[in-house]
């Protein structure tokens, strides 16, 4: 039976993107053009890292929130919608500058891929309200967020003079704590108790697994896509140091999980999320990285900071904080990135010979970290005032987790078989209902 709440969606959901939509098509025929006089070469090349940070973002954050039972749909269909309209919005926004200047937005593989960047991170927010949320919530995040997540690059690039590429990594740090901020205003009381619908099953754990692998797989691209093509050496080595930053972090998540488990048995959520801690953190100092040996250790400290904070301290932060994180995002994308800028402090103070600059540098580089935490903070409590509004009729706790609220699924029923025993019993009985 479908929620009485879900033809009221109709009115809501259809007409902001009709119109958001419209909106894009008119702005992209008066002010963007596109770039076609660039080399070949390095087309061929940006193309095939766009490709790669296109899976990542539409397969791979996509597969990854597939570890609820009955929110499937809803985890891969609302990925995609976010994804595309988070893209557009991003592409306009990055251009201002090039509008203001030139009178037309200039677009090219290169802004393509900064803007799935900027939407990554609100792909990134939006794990932790996961099956709380309706689509209208989700567009309007996204939205929110790439704006402020556009502004900090333009603040850190502009007072702090951070180079862009760096600017844009700080996107997990940004993600992360604006995440956490929506879910504390957002915040059920029923979230106390575990969801009726919050639910995992070996089948949704295995398609997320397959996201999460993805997400491993074309990492080095994610990284390493924003490094000049003029330098290959360093492009290079991101791919190089990502690559054994996650190896280690897989390696390492598996042995933590296991030491950390009553019954000694691998915890398949972490296998699924906290074998990506490594690119995370790599990816933030990426800049500072330059041995293969800091590398892995940023990777290996990664890992363990992050299984351990996850089966520790998710639950205190529930009672403590009132933050249901459904997809432990403090733990995948907060700390690793936190992590990670530490570890870029630490590496490009050891090598600065002047101390004057050095110290010149850690102010500036604790300034961007202020800065970035503030913003999203600031944004996501923002955000979450504005979505606690009625009128976008948020889903009843009963229907959380459910696509049955947004999607024309039937009369499907769903069984939750915890053993082998009760499947044999289901087709038993139904050999029986079909001889008789």
């Amino acid at each position: 039976m479908a929620p009485r709440y879900a033809p009221s969606l109709r009115s809501r959901l259809a007409p902001l993107l009709l119109l958001l939509q419209i909106g894009f098509i008119v702005i992209y025929a008066v002010y963007i053009e596109v770039l076609t006089h660039l080399l070949s070469l390095y087309y061929l090349l940006s193309f095939a890292e766009f490709q790669d940070v296109n899976v990542m973002v539409i397969l791979g954050f996509g597969f990854l929130g597939t570890f609820l039972v009955r929110y499937g749909y809803s985890a891969t269909g609302f990925n995609l919608l976010v994804a595309v309209m988070a893209t557009q919005w991003a592409v306009i926004l990055n251009g201002i500058e090039s509008w203001y200047y030139r009178g037309k937005i200039r677009a090219d593989l290169r802004s393509l891929v900064v803007a799935e960047m900027c939407a990554a991170s609100a792909l990134i927010s939006i794990g932790a309200l996961l099956g709380k949320t309706n689509p209208v919530h989700l567009v309007l995040i996204a939205l929110l967020e790439v704006s402020g997540f556009v502004l900090n690059q333009w603040l850190l690039q502009t007072l702090l003079k951070v180079p862009a590429a760096n600017s844009i990594m700080l996107l997990h740090i940004f993600g992360a704590f604006f995440g956490l901020a929506l879910t504390w205003i957002l915040f059920r009381k029923g979230s106390l108790q575990p969801f009726e619908k919050e639910k995992f099953d070996r089948q949704a754990g295995l398609f997320s697994m397959l996201g999460s692998v993805f997400l491993w797989m074309f990492w080095p691209s994610f990284n390493s896509v924003l490094v000049d093509h003029r330098s290959p050496w360093r492009k290079l080595g991101a791919v190089c140091s990502t690559y054994l930053a996650l190896a280690v972090s897989a390696v390492t998540a598996a042995a933590v999980s296991m030491l950390s488990s009553p019954k000694g048995k691998l915890n398949p959520v972490h296998m699924q999320s906290f074998i990506l801690a490594g690119g995370v953190a790599v990816g933030v100092s990426m800049s500072a990285v330059h041995q293969p040996w800091e590398a892995m250790t940023i990777g290996f400290t990664a890992a363990v900071l992050s299984t351990i904070v996850s089966r520790y301290l998710k639950t205190h932060m529930l009672l403590a904080f009132e933050c249901h994180d459904t997809s432990a995002l403090l733990s995948t994308h907060g700390l690793p990135g936190l992590l990670g800028w530490l570890a870029h402090l630490l590496l490009q103070i050891k090598a600065c010979d002047d101390p004057t600059v050095a110290v010149r540098f850690a102010v500036f580089h604790i300034c961007s970290l202020l800065i970035t935490i503030s913003l999203s903070l600031s944004m996501g409590i923002i955000t979450g005032l504005l979505l606690k509004w009625n009128f976008w009729r948020p889903p009843q706790d009963n229907k959380c987790f459910d696509d049955q609220a947004f999607w024309e699924v039937g009369n499907q029923n769903f069984v939750f078989l915890k053993t082998n025993v009760e499947l044999n019993i289901i087709l038993s009985l139904h050999r029986k209902d079909q001889i008789s």
